[in-house]
């Protein structure tokens, strides 16, 4: 039998047994002296993941704040961008904060949620997958987005972004043709 057949079994004795209702997962887990129990939902967050975070929760709450979060010479990848005319590549913080001062300045009640990150053997990367919406000023129109961004930090800030998005939902929100790309 393996490890982990015997930690199965252990944490639905602590489950289930008689007199044992009402435990949580975490207590149950607590409650097993078995060393080589990792616990993955406790595992503390590395600097990407964390910086990550605080990038969703300040991008639009606390702009000033999240600018704090990312290095002069940032680096911000949207490849499907060129679809509804933005550039494929932000280079520098001045580039960024411009495309990021158009899209809250476009955007009212915009929220994230649903956040799932998840950290690389290289603790300087993590990637997120998170949905949000918002409605579009200038068109009234719902805007609700899946993005995925893949990020790395350095010196304690944001230093490169990729994010992906499908551009469909936001050139029907924002009332935008998809351009295709030239050949």
């Amino acid at each position: 039998m393996s490890i982990f057949w015997n930690l199965e079994i252990e944490i639905n004795r602590v489950l289930f047994e008689p007199g044992s209702m009402g435990h949580s997962f975490d207590q149950a887990a607590d409650s097993i002296r078995c060393a080589p129990v990792i616990k993955p939902w406790r595992r503390k967050m590395n600097h990407a993941q964390a910086l990550l975070q605080a990038h969703f929760d300040t991008f639009v709450a606390n702009p000033e704040k999240w600018k704090s979060l990312i290095s002069d010479d940032i680096v911000w990848e949207l490849p499907y961008a060129p679809s509804l005319g933005h550039p494929t590549r932000l280079t520098g913080r001045d580039q960024v904060l411009g495309h990021v001062g158009w899209f809250i300045g476009a955007v009212q009640d915009f929220r994230f949620y649903d956040l799932q990150i998840n950290a690389f053997a290289d603790h300087s990367k993590a990637v997120a997958q998170v949905k949000a919406e918002g409605r579009i000023k200038t068109t009234g129109r719902i805007y609700r987005q899946t993005y995925v961004l893949f990020v790395e930090a350095e010196n304690g800030k944001l230093r490169f972004i990729r994010e992906y998005f499908d551009p469909i939902p936001a050139a029907h929100a924002l009332d935008e043709e998809i351009r295709l790309p030239s050949v």
